[in-house]
């Protein structure tokens, strides 16, 4: 069971880097065939190579810090509440890093705009 687990978890990760470089390259590929100039490449590289890590730092930042609010809340509530701890902690996990990810989807907007 845990193999299986395990395999299916890198062969999606396998498959998602797969279908990101195979389909950055049909992209480049088509481009070049329309004649459109390479430098593009080189351009957006180093724009965006900066920005990206902030961009990577600000959503895992947020995602974490979302979660640990989710526990945090959940704790409370089951505390405080007669509500069925089974059911609230995943419950504010998983809405604590959507809010988390939400917010960091904005700040990347207001980032990028910059």
């Amino acid at each position: 069971m845990e193999i299986g687990v395990l395999i299916i978890v890198f062969g999606s990760i396998f498959g998602i880097f797969y279908l990101f470089f195979s389909t950055r390259n049909k992209e480049r590929l088509a481009l070049i065939e329309k004649g459109v100039d390479a430098s593009i490449f080189m351009s957006a590289k180093s724009k965006g190579s900066s920005s990206l890590g902030k961009v990577f730092i600000l959503n895992l930042s947020l995602l974490l810090i979302g979660i640990g609010l989710g526990v945090f809340l959940a704790l409370i509530l089951e505390t405080y509440t007669g509500l069925d701890s089974d059911a609230i902690y995943p419950a504010m996990i998983f809405l604590m890093a959507g809010v988390g990810l939400f917010t960091g989807f904005n700040l990347t907007k207001k980032l990028d705009k910059e």
